[in-house]
């Protein structure tokens, strides 16, 4: 049986998607589930957020006879005559692992990319599905080897080649959006993406058949989406920010879900779609940066005093809510 695999997901860029991730991983680790990290984005954003600049330029040129450490490394026997490879993680803390982002990935779209077609072929098949498998093999692997109850991807804002193998990989996706009309527009793309992807990927299954043993089943189904809200005047939104925060509910359910049978709504509040509406803790971000933690892990002693120990707390708060949500879910139990 495979472990849970979720994937978080906007073509749009800018919408905190990495930032969540980075937080709610942390959640997870800290309410019991251990939980596999995999960072698939080429910029290595989140890999850069959970470790030193100095361990990672290690990771990224060590030496031939240390062990890889990298997603990319894990993955780049494939680009000759190999396969995957078991990486060495990062452990961040306990229950929490890494399997770290590199900037050489982005070579790797070159290899993914003409084997969706040949996945199509009886005569190329196995070796096309085997390159297209090859970060839900991995992850799987070593998920199974630490134990993990939970594996998160966390992949860059765009519909290329590393993300459709990452999705196809994935059980669940959660949608990041800002309320503003591009993240929105987004939607758009994305939604029949994902529908020909996973048709796509149905199709190869039934080409392949069961001699590569288990391969993902590419179901790759929404789980819901959660707001970012970036600005507010009193704790109240900004009048643009309402005004596109009530289009959420609507344009998710019509362009993602494609589904017009049932009621659309505009009161994100009562929208079972909705994860959580998020705050933006924008004086906060810096300082986590700095201290290497999460917001809600920071202290007096990180500079967190005064009004900004309130906000550490609802952080705190809002994160708890949103990650036993996403648990509830997807059905993995806290023990």
């Amino acid at each position: 049986m495979s472990i849970p695999t979720l994937t978080f997901f906007n073509n749009k860029g800018g919408v905190g998607k990495t930032t969540l991730v980075y937080h709610l991983s942390w959640m997870f680790a800290e309410l019991g589930i251990k939980t596999l990290v995999v960072d698939c984005d080429p910029q290595a954003n989140l890999t850069a957020a959970f470790i030193d600049e100095q361990s990672l330029f290690k990771a990224w040129n060590k030496p031939a006879t240390e062990p890889d450490q990298t997603i990319f490394q894990a993955v780049k026997p494939l680009t000759k005559t190999g396969d995957v490879i078991q990486p060495k993680l990062f452990e961040i803390k306990n229950n929490l692992f890494l399997i770290a982002g590199d900037l050489a990935l982005s070579g790797f779209e070159d290899s993914l990319s003409g084997e969706w077609g040949r996945a199509s072929e009886a005569h190329t098949c196995e070796r096309a599905m085997s390159l297209l498998s090859a970060f839900w093999r991995v992850s799987q692997t070593t998920a199974k080897d630490i134990q993990a109850q939970l594996i998160i991807f966390d992949v860059g804002p765009n519909l290329g080649a590393i993300n459709r193998s990452v999705l196809i990989g994935s059980d669940h996706v959660v949608v990041p959006l800002a309320a503003d009309m591009f993240s929105l527009q987004g939607l758009s793309n994305l939604a029949p993406t994902l529908n020909q992807w996973r048709i796509g990927w149905k199709n190869r299954l039934a080409v392949v058949g069961d001699s590569l043993g288990e391969l993902p089943a590419g179901a790759a189904g929404p789980l819901g989406y959660i707001a970012l809200q970036h600005q507010e005047r009193l704790n109240v939104p900004v009048k643009a920010f309402g005004t596109w925060l009530e289009k959420i509910p609507a344009q998710y359910q019509k362009l993602l879900l494609q589904d017009s049978k049932h009621k659309l709504t505009t009161d994100i509040a009562l929208d079972d779609n909705c994860l959580a509406r998020l705050r933006h803790y924008k004086s906060l971000i810096p300082m986590a940066q700095e201290a290497r933690k999460p917001v809600f892990k920071l202290t007096p002693a990180d500079g967190a005093f005064g009004s900004h120990a309130a906000t550490v707390k609802r952080a705190h708060d809002d994160f708890e809510k949103l990650a036993i949500k996403i648990l509830d879910k997807i059905g993995v139990i806290r023990t």
